[in-house]
């Protein structure tokens, strides 16, 4: 059986070598262009592993060009892993694999099909997520299921925390369905319907915190877009400030001051735990621990407690366009 692999982000890597590893025959890794890939969040590089195990790596701007179609057909794939890819694959890119093509989903599909499950599920307040191993189709994330696994989210857990469970879950299931697709079966179910519409891409725009909502929603909305994303953000004194993190205090706390208003220092003998008060719109409030200024000048612990911004508020820079807003 001839295997390829197509795949740019981080966490297909994992899954990746682990075959390799176990010595399965790869016959070719398709990856982004750099210039292509370091406009890709959470994007890794390919190579090193490449290299060391001796596979050869091609590198694509579009998967779906007539180009990398004439690369597949060249490879003569007998089946490929799509993992940690972000451009959906035409029917004349999947048919140039003669059993098929597999993908990998973080979400229980059919739920949460389309962009950023883990983001929007994180933004939701969602207590769950998983992963889905699938055949893919010319549909939206809507081939036959293969193998599924819950992911339990805690309050504590990040985009970055939660793609690391999907980085590891893509190699279990790889693992595990791999000796029945190397006897000749096709394993799979029908998804059946969707239980709504395909969730929609995420600019870096959306990430502007709105102040007057619950202090929860902001909590949920900085760690679904903290770092590999670009970051949630506000504005302070008209520029631009990323909040990479941040800590909850209940609306119970009822703190006094309006929304965006920085209530003073967050003072800890913990460098971890220093930083500013926000206020949020249900009384709430949250605690910045970590920022970034528009110089890219990053700011945590004691240095952002010090700061004085005390009875300053945090909101929309009138300057923004409407289409930030």
């Amino acid at each position: 059986m001839r295997i390829g692999w197509i795949g740019v982000h981080r966490e297909g890597l994992p899954a990746l070598r682990a075959l390799l590893e176990r010595g399965v025959a790869v016959a070719a890794v398709i990856t982004l262009r750099p210039e292509t890939a370091s406009r890709r969040s959470g994007a890794a590089d390919y190579r090193p592993l490449c290299e060391w195990c001796g596979v050869a790596l091609h590198e694509v701007a579009n998967i779906n060009d007539p180009a990398s179609i004439e690369l597949l057909r060249r490879l003569d794939l007998d089946l490929v892993f799509v993992i940690g890819w972000n451009q959906i694959l035409r029917a004349e890119t999947l048919a140039q694999a003669r059993i098929g093509m597999i993908g990998a989903h973080a979400s229980l599909l059919p739920s949460d099909r389309g962009r950023a499950p883990i983001n929007w599920a994180l933004i939701r307040g969602a207590e769950r997520t998983g992963n889905t191993l699938f055949w893919l189709t010319a549909g939206i994330d809507a081939g036959a299921i293969i193998d599924q696994v819950t992911i339990p989210i805690s309050p504590y857990d990040t985009c970055d925390s939660i793609y690391r469970q999907v980085a590891i879950s893509n190699r279990d299931m790889i693992l595990r369905t791999l000796p029945a697709l190397q006897a000749g079966e096709r394993p799979g179910r029908p998804q059946g319907e969707a239980p709504g519409p395909p969730l929609p891409g995420r600019r870096p725009e959306d990430g502007l915190i709105d102040w007057t909502r619950p202090s929860a929603g902001i909590y949920n909305t900085v760690r679904a877009l903290t770092r590999p994303y670009p970051g949630a953000f506000s504005f302070h004194e008209g520029s631009r400030v990323t909040i990479w993190q941040c800590a909850l205090i209940p609306a119970a706390a009822h703190v006094r001051a309006q929304a965006g208003e920085v209530v003073g220092p967050m003072i800890s003998p913990s460098q971890s735990a220093c930083g500013q008060v926000v206020a949020c719109g249900d009384g709430g409030g949250v605690v910045l621990l970590e920022i970034e200024d528009a110089a890219g000048h990053v700011v945590r612990g004691r240095a952002l407690s010090d700061l004085c911004w005390t009875g300053r508020v945090l909101g929309l820079d009138q300057r923004v366009s409407a289409s930030t807003r």
